[in-house]
This record gives C-alpha cells, sequence and structure tokens, in this order.
C-alpha cells in the first residue's frame, strides 16, 4: 500500500512538472485576454456576418452594383434577370451566409488590351457574388479604411487620382524632383493568399467571414469552356479585389513611412520622390528588396526607373521638373486618339447617331478626367490633336444639336407655309431649328481645315446651309454673336 501511494507520488511528482508549467503559461497568457473586453469581442465575432446580410446593407450593396452595371458571370445572368432570382433563392443563401458554407461560382476571364501591350485578365464575378463582396466590402471598409496610409489614394473612400497627382505636384514643387517609379509586375495575379489572410485574420475574427473570402479566393477561372483553379492573385473585376490589394500594400506603406519617404500610391501604382538620382538607385534597390522577400511580389524592372517627372507618367498624368505643371502624358493623348479613330471608323458600317451615342460618353469621361491638367490648350486647341477623325468629332456632336424641321418639328413647317412665307424672309432661316436670332445673309463660304478657327468672327449661313446640313449652322453667325460649341470646332472660315 505504501509502494503504490510512493509510486503515486513519483508519477505526480514528474508528470505535473509539465501540466503544471502549461497551465502557468496559460494562465499569463489568459490574464491578458480575461482583461480585454471578451464579450465584446464575442459579440463582434457573432455579428459580423449578421451585419453583412443586414437589410440595409444589402440595399446599398444592391444599388451599388446596379449603378456600376458590368456584364454577366459565367452564369450567363444580367441584373434585371438577377431581381427575381434573388427574391426567390435570396432565404437560401441568406442561411447559408450564416452557417459558412456559401460557395461562389468561378469568375469569367475576360481580357483587355494595354496601352503598352499585352493583355489585363480580369475576372467577372456573377451578378449574385458581385452583390456578396460589395456587402462584405460595405462592413469592412468602415473598420480598416482608417488605419490605412494617408498616402494611399487609390479605391478609397473621399479620395481619388487627381488628389494623388496633385500631391505628387507639390513633393516635386518642394524640390524632390527625382521620381522613383515603382511597376509591379501582374500585381493582381501574384498577390499571396497565405500572407493576405494572415493581415485579414488579425483583424477579424469572425470565422465565417474569413471562409467566404478564402471561397472569393480560390473560386477558380472560367477560360475557354474550363475552369481553372487558382492558388494566388485578387482577380481584377470583383468589388472585393482591389480593398484587398491595400490591405497587402499596406505594409509597404508603413515602411515607406518609417524611413521617412514622400510618396503616392494608388492601388499598385506607387512612387517615391527623392532630391538627387543617387538616392533614387538606393531606395529603388531597397524597396525591391522589401518587396520580393517580405511581399513576395516582383517588380517589373524594364517599366521601373528612376527619372526626372517630365520623362514619367502617373495615373495619365506627367509633371514638369519644377512642379509648375501638370500635363496629360504623351501616351495618354495617343491613346485618346486612338480611340477616337476606333469609334469613327468609316467602315463599322453604323449610323450617325449611333456613332455620336458612342462617343459622348468616352469623350465627356475623358474631358472630366483629363481637365484637371493645366494645359488647356491640349483641350481647346485643334493643332493638338490634329486629325481628320476628331475633327468629325466636333461635326457630328453639332450635327446632333442642329435638327432639321423636316421629321424634327413638322407643326412649324407646315405653319411656314401656312402663311405663304418662303424658306428665307428676311434672312432668317425658316426650315433649322434654332434658339438664336436672325441669321444675316451673306455671300461667305465656309471651307473646313484642321487648324484653329476663331469663333467669335464666323460667317453667317450661306446658300450652302440652306438645307439645314451644315453643322455650323446653331452656332455661327446669329445676331451678330457667335457662341462657343462644347466641343472645339476643327475648321477655318474664310469670306
Amino acid at each position: 500500500m505504501n509502494r503504490t501511494r510512493q509510486n503515486n507520488q513519483q508519477v505526480l511528482a514528474l508528470e505535473p512538472k509539465d501540466r503544471g508549467e502549461a497551465p502557468a503559461r496559460g494562465d499569463e497568457a489568459t490574464e491578458p485576454f480575461m482583461a480585454k473586453p471578451a464579450t465584446e469581442n464575442s459579440a463582434f465575432t457573432e455579428q459580423l456576418m449578421e451585419e453583412v446580410c443586414d437589410r440595409e446593407n444589402l440595399e446599398r450593396a444592391w444599388k451599388r452594383v446596379q449603378r456600376n452595371k458590368g456584364s454577366p458571370g459565367v452564369d450567363g445572368m444580367t441584373i434585371d434577370d438577377a431581381k427575381a432570382f434573388l427574391r426567390k433563392h435570396w432565404p437560401n443563401i441568406r442561411s447559408q451566409l450564416l452557417d459558412g458554407n456559401y460557395q461562389p461560382q468561378p469568375v469569367k476571364r475576360v481580357e483587355i488590351p494595354k496601352p503598352d501591350g499585352g493583355v489585363r485578365k480580369l475576372g467577372v464575378p456573377s451578378v449574385v457574388d458581385r452583390l456578396i463582396q460589395q456587402a462584405v466590402l460595405q462592413v469592412l471598409q468602415e473598420r480598416w479604411d482608417p488605419t490605412f496610409s494617408e498616402h494611399s489614394y487609390g479605391f478609397r473612400p473621399g479620395r481619388s487620382a487627381h488628389q494623388a497627382v496633385a500631391q505628387a505636384q507639390r513633393y516635386i514643387a518642394d524640390g524632390y524632383n527625382v521620381v522613383v517609379d515603382l511597376d509591379l509586375e501582374k500585381f493582381f495575379d501574384r498577390v499571396n493568399h497565405d500572407i493576405l489572410m494572415a493581415h485579414v485574420a488579425a483583424r477579424i475574427p469572425d470565422k465565417r467571414v474569413l471562409r467566404l473570402i478564402r471561397a472569393f479566393l480560390i473560386a477558380g477561372v472560367m477560360e475557354d469552356g474550363l475552369v481553372k483553379s487558382v492558388d494566388e492573385g485578387t482577380p481584377q473585376g470583383g468589388p472585393l479585389s482591389p480593398f484587398l490589394s491595400n490591405i497587402v500594400l499596406d505594409d509597404l506603406d508603413k515602411e515607406l513611412a518609417r524611413r521617412g519617404h514622400r510618396f503616392c500610391r494608388y492601388a499598385d501604382d506607387c512612387n517615391i520622390y527623392v532630391r538627387s538620382h543617387r538616392a533614387g538607385e538606393r531606395v529603388m534597390a531597397s524597396i525591391c528588396r522589401f518587396l520580393t522577400n517580405k511581399l513576395r511580389l516582383k517588380v517589373n524592372e524594364a517599366k521601373s526607373a528612376v527619372a526626372r517627372p517630365e520623362e514619367r507618367k502617373f495615373l495619365g498624368f506627367s509633371i514638369s521638373n519644377d512642379g509648375s505643371e501638370r500635363r496629360v502624358a504623351p501616351k495618354a493623348l495617343d491613346k485618346f486618339k486612338d480611340r477616337i479613330r476606333e469609334i469613327t471608323c468609316r467602315t463599322r458600317g453604323i449610323s450617325l447617331q449611333q456613332m455620336i451615342e458612342d462617343l459622348s460618353p468616352y469623350l465627356t469621361g475623358w474631358r472630366g478626367y483629363f481637365g484637371f491638367c493645366q494645359t488647356p490648350r491640349v483641350l481647346t486647341t485643334p493643332g493638338s490633336l490634329d486629325s481628320p477623325e476628331i475633327a468629325f468629332v466636333s461635326l457630328a456632336a453639332m450635327a446632333e444639336r442642329a435638327q432639321p424641321i423636316y421629321g424634327a418639328s413638322p407643326p412649324r413647317h407646315r405653319e411656314v407655309r401656312r402663311i405663304g412665307r418662303g424658306r428665307f424672309t428676311d434672312g432668317n432661316l425658316a426650315h433649322v431649328w434654332t434658339p438664336g436670332g436672325s441669321t444675316r445673309t451673306t455671300k461667305s463660304r465656309i471651307r473646313l481645315s484642321w487648324s484653329s478657327p476663331n469663333l467669335c468672327a464666323c460667317a453667317s449661313l450661306t446658300r450652302s446651309n440652306r438645307r439645314g446640313t451644315d453643322p455650323y449652322a446653331r452656332w455661327c453667325g446669329r445676331g451678330g454673336v457667335a457662341r462657343r460649341p462644347p466641343i472645339p470646332i476643327f475648321g477655318t472660315f474664310q469670306t
């Protein structure tokens, strides 16, 4: 009996040695955890997915998906088709999200050409998956965005590319007139999933949300009718992809800020500004090592460079070496001209009205973005955009507004005939609708050329304009005051 007790004591003396130290370490590790608001953390864990599935959050997400439009995914379902589908199947989808076992569909591979050659691979999710991604984004962005660097401008609420360009211009004006232009090679296709999920898991304790994000990352890509698995990258095309890219590159922002560099980053486009070429070479080498070793990203050495600001472009703009002027980058102008030639190609076989409908949104968007430049001559001087296709843009835009009464307003045409007035009476055009005053009769002729006109000294309408075919009719010679059209007229007027 005593011998058995001694054996038991020896066992207790040996075994609890490890067992006793583990609880001690566990207690030490547990004490700080108990000091934290454990109930609050538990509530956050339980309610994060519920917040994603909240009705108000989903309504905001649906409005955003509708506003962004977009093409169907692999299921071929359009936004209009998704309305009826969600009314019927949303309860089941919601239960899968809350249970943590929702499986998204593969994304559809779409390739678009790059201006400098090659193709950009996009992954278009289905409409339902875009809705869920947008709902997740809205919940996570509210918590995560305030922690991002102030030097990050891409895909963040209240920030824009114009702000990034303006900040870069201020750095150059302050004397940091050498730029380290970093180009990450196929960044969205090379994001490491483990590094990304480690960052996300450090801030999101809800396992259901983590599984959902992981499911979106490994959903696969349908290309040529076959679904291919993926083990890296965040496919461009979904609402969640830019946010995840900012999470990965936030480490780069913190490293640059720790070193005291002046930089601007818009998604994967990052410029660092230094005072000398030697300092730029040193920064380029050290940052490349950081990106390769820490984030497992590859820098495109062919496109990255240390140079003067005028020699590089940043978000479509180039900045003078003294920071006094921002301009439209030459490559952006060349891309604009190529796009106009493509839209106005005579072999497209479409009507003038259809061509105008294709041109209008592109011209409006281009002017809205590049109107931020400080060289307005690019936007107003035809010599900077010397091309017959560019001239046709103005003709088409004015032809849309110079509407003949035949078919446009037949009641007025019949009224003119009823009172016995001819087509011309006292120099006024009776068959062309114009909001201006009288038209003086002159013997001037209009000849189209590719130089800039003087819009304040335009000729009046002539006999060649009487059928309402001249697109200059609305803008030239009304009551002695010429009104400038919204798009420059590329032509000269000779008397």
